[in-house]
């Protein structure tokens, strides 16, 4: 997933179809000059519909489309004939999809299983022919309902990368290159911060033929949270992570102190994502030996366990999976 195609923001005007009207026709043969009203009813409108695609891993085909506008129902005709409905429009989203409503910002739904589907803008219903407004007392009605106006309204989809396992950390603290010794992805990679501008995703394979998805979130800085840094654009994406697994190389100033601003920039963001499963390794730990490796196990943050792993020198990585396969599966 390059930068230039991972696309998680959209904006655009749904507007679904108005409905048709109804009929107000009598039947009129041969041998029956005055026969009853047989005006049939206005076909509904066409819905926006959105539906789960578990391939599609961005919102880059919505990116262009400004306006998306479905189709008017047909009107009602003689002989108790109904009118075609309008066209739905089915627009494909990638699982994780948030559809919000532009001007409040309030949530409508999320599309989170393949092929679920939830009508974004749902079109007018079609207007009753004079048929439905015969009575005893009014056996020749000659009206009958317009259709119903469809919907319009500017909407934000947003994406939050579903995955099973988010790479939390700060920038250069080694998240791309584990994600790429441990999965077959191939983000970025270089000594400098920020090299990771979009999330990066992996399947790591596991024993016996299983697997799980980890996500390489680009890193948080101190105040991410107040936008700083790349802010909270996405932070967002861990909300659907499963397991927190925090990576802090081990050549960090002070690793309790990194770790404890890493979850108050969380904290800050969305207290709810401190009750994920939360796992910390020690990444780079080829340059430690045995010795300082148990000097430093007294000074991690308490209430988390922690593994020391190098990406480089592939050390404990297999304990990693177990650990990380262990907790998905509890």
């Amino acid at each position: 997933m390059s930068s230039s195609n991972f696309i998680d923001y959209v904006k655009f005007c749904a507007r679904s179809g108005a409905g048709g009207p109804g009929s107000a026709h009598f039947r009129r043969e041969k041998h029956v000059p005055k026969g009853g009203p047989d005006g049939g009813n206005g076909g509904r409108g066409g819905h926006i519909i959105l539906k789960g695609n578990a391939q599609l891993w961005t919102l880059l085909h919505l990116r262009y489309k400004k306006h998306v506008i479905a189709e008017n129902g047909k009107p009602g005709e003689g002989g108790r004939r109904s009118g075609a409905q309008g066209e739905d429009v089915i627009l494909e989203v990638p699982l994780g999809a948030v559809a919000k409503d532009s001007e409040t910002g309030e949530i409508l739904f999320e599309i989170t299983h393949d092929n679920q589907e939830k009508i974004l803008a749902e079109g007018g219903r079609g207007g009753l022919g004079n048929e439905n407004f015969k009575t005893a007392t009014n056996q020749t009605p000659r009206y009958a309902q317009p259709g119903e106006e469809g919907s319009e309204s500017w909407v934000v989809l947003e994406l939050k990368v579903l995955a099973d396992v988010g790479l939390v950390g700060f920038p250069n603290a080694g998240k791309s290159t584990l994600l790429s010794v441990l999965s077959a992805a191939k983000p970025e990679i270089a000594d400098y911060p920020f090299t990771t501008l979009v999330p990066n995703l992996g399947v790591v394979a596991y024993r016996d033929h299983k697997s799980f998805i980890m996500a390489d979130i680009p890193g948080i800085i101190e105040g991410a949270s107040e936008g700083k840094g790349l802010g909270t654009r996405f932070l967002r994406h861990i909300e659907r992570n499963s397991v927190l697994l925090f990576l802090i190389p081990a050549d960090a100033e002070d690793i309790k102190t990194e770790y404890e601003i890493l979850v108050g920039e969380l904290d800050k963001y969305n207290p709810e994502l401190l009750d994920k499963e939360r796992l910390l390794a020690i990444s780079k730990s080829d340059m430690l030996d045995e010795e300082l490796i148990l000097e430093m196990k007294q000074e991690l943050p308490p209430g988390i366990e922690a593994l020391f792993i190098s990406s480089i020198a592939q050390t404990g990585l297999v304990q990693l999976k177990d650990r990380l396969w262990s907790i998905l599966n509890k």
